[in-house]
């Protein structure tokens, strides 16, 4: 395994812990849009049968498909929005996080990342300004401890959390809203089988 795939699964780890403490907010608001989404099928469906009563018996058959069709897209479409905010809330909430359990992943994060090289890591300004006393330390015992070496950057990077790790001058984005966009597809199939199966 990576340590991009371990980062990943560390996000995904996360983002399922932050993700049930919203489970339940968001499977109501789930079961209200599909409801809502039901009724309107349900309005336009009814809506169709009158009209088609006057047509011939394929256009019956054509505006039931097509009732049926706006049904299942209201529903997908309220699905994805429903998963959207899940997925978003877990990022607000890692963003967010306590301090000390914020750096313990940055910790765990940066051992999955580190490379048995000597480089530089750059946090955020607010993680930058928040980082707690002897953090720079335990950056550096964790890079020798993957056979590398790593100091803390001057200057912040213009991410929102995570960290980017500089090499040579090449930079490798490990930033949290980069682990999220990467792994965005396979979050939201989790979230799909959560919430709606």
């Amino acid at each position: 395994m990576t340590g991009l795939e371990k980062i990943v699964e560390q996000i995904l780890e996360e983002a399922n812990t932050q993700s049930d403490m919203i489970l339940e907010d968001a499977q109501k608001k789930a079961d209200q849009i599909i409801e809502d989404a039901k009724v309107e099928a349900d309005k336009i469906k009814a809506g169709s049968a009158e009209k088609v009563s006057h047509v011939k018996a394929d256009g019956m058959a054509r505006a039931k498909s097509s009732a049926d069709l706006k049904k299942r897209q209201t529903v997908l479409k309220a699905k994805q929005e429903i998963i959207n905010e899940v997925i978003g809330k877990a990022y607000n909430g890692m963003i967010d996080m306590e301090v000390d359990r914020y750096f313990h992943m940055m910790e765990r994060m940066i051992g999955n990342a580190v490379q048995p090289k000597s480089g530089q890591i750059s946090f955020s300004a607010k993680d930058m300004e928040r980082l707690p006393a002897g953090f720079a330390k335990r950056v550096s015992e964790i890079a020798k401890a993957h056979g590398g070496d790593l100091t803390l950057a001057d200057k912040a990077s213009d991410i929102d959390g995570g960290f980017i790790l500089i090499y040579g001058g090449i930079e490798e984005n490990c930033s949290l809203a980069a682990m999220f966009h990467a792994q965005k597809e396979e979050m939201a199939d989790k979230l799909n089988s959560l919430l709606f199966t």
